[in-house]
């Protein structure tokens, strides 16, 4: 108990699934229980990839069973050998995606003001053995787009971007999506929009999208004939039917999290030894997530202890990233953190603060009195 409230029943988690009512919900999957059409692209899965193509302002996109398929079925699909560059501040699925495709990572630093990949960085970095560029979109901050593509184009490299936190987003009008060679997105229970699970990749080429219906069905090129190795990674309907429910509201939930997010800024912004993330020009927002870098020395106080302070007042954060995928026990030191002092420096400070629709502006208010209560 903390005074009179219990405990478990004042805390705020760092994120909450958005869900349709449940009413809308049961209306969208009844008529599977005429059909018994439960996976395998069934109308479901169509109508959702159509109307994920209305939305995202896309001619063409591929749905998939989750995010990290999205991105493995890609990279094998492109059929790439050699190195791949990328950024170590990022979730473990884009550097898995690479390893498990026999492709080497090499690790870009990022730019310490939007976390993304320094595009000032990356072709220092291109050797004989590069065959494609995967930046990542965090936290809704868009990567240096212009730049990465120039770059990519002179050395004839595809580019895949990781649009996980960017869904919805549009770049100076454009969806995000319609850039680079491919973009992978995440549906997980835990983003703006989310199928439960799911996943999809926009594509600029049509052979790709053909190529990864495939690959996503097992490498099944016609009912008899298995042309390629590929996978499980088809999206089933009771998943299509939580995205087309929460496609309908997703406008709602973003402006949810604006004035949760202009709540957050009005309270914190100006704190020394504090940073906000930054507003980028041209960048329409989905407000996917709240990050705050707490500079020790300025502020009084340490990433670690406020993380702990919210903790002990219910209150839950999360150090997103950390730590770097290149640090990461399973790749056996293989690769140099030094290499990227900005990534290392911002992963030992950020902590993304509770960010969901339904979260109240009073509960805001509580998390920034905690954290505001740290400063030394």
């Amino acid at each position: 108990m903390k005074g009179d409230v219990p405990y478990m029943d004042s805390k705020i988690l760092v994120t909450r699934s958005s869900m349709p009512g449940m009413e809308e919900y049961i209306d969208e999957i009844r008529e599977m229980w005429d059909s018994h059409w439960l996976t395998n692209m069934g109308p479901k899965h169509q109508k959702l990839e159509e109307e994920l193509k209305k939305y995202l302002g896309l001619d063409h996109i591929e749905l998939l069973v989750n995010g990290h398929m999205a991105l493995e079925l890609t990279l094998q699909a492109m059929n790439l050998q050699g190195e791949v560059i990328t950024t170590p501040f990022t979730f473990a699925s884009t550097t898995h995606a690479i390893v498990r495709n026999g492709l080497k990572p090499v690790f870009c630093d990022i730019d310490p003001v939007t976390y993304t990949m320094d595009a000032g960085k990356l072709e220092k970095l291109i050797t004989d053995y590069t065959c494609a560029v995967l930046p990542v979109h965090v936290y809704g901050n868009i990567c240096n787009i212009e730049e990465i593509e120039r770059i990519a184009h002179k050395y004839e490299l595809k580019v895949i971007y990781d649009a996980a936190h960017a869904f919805g987003e549009t770049y100076h009008g454009k969806g995000i999506g319609s850039f680079g060679d491919a973009s992978c997105f995440s549906f997980h229970a835990t983003k703006v929009f989310n199928s439960i699970e799911g996943g999809a990749v926009s594509y600029r080429e049509k052979w790709l999208g053909d190529y990864l219906y495939e690959l996503k069905n097992f490498g099944f090129h016609g009912p008899e004939e298995v042309s390629e190795v590929g996978a499980n990674a088809k999206l089933n309907e009771f998943s299509a039917s939580m995205g087309l429910c929460n496609l309908r509201h997703v406008d709602e939930e973003i402006q949810k999290r604006k004035k949760i997010v202009e709540r957050y800024r009005e309270r914190l912004e100006g704190i020394d030894g504090i940073r906000l993330n930054v507003v980028q020009d041209g960048v329409k927002s989905n407000y996917s997530y709240f990050p705050v870098v707490f500079e020790e020395k300025q502020f009084g106080a340490s990433r670690a202890e406020v993380f702990d302070r919210l903790a002990e007042h219910g209150i839950g954060a999360r150090k997103y990233f950390y730590p770097l995928t290149n640090t990461f026990s399973c790749f056996h030191r293989r690769f140099d953190v030094s290499k990227t002092p900005a990534a290392l420096h911002i992963s030992k400070r950020v902590l993304t603060l509770p960010l969901y629709a339904g979260l109240g502006l009073s509960d805001v208010d509580r998390i920034c009195d905690v954290v505001v209560s740290c400063k030394g």
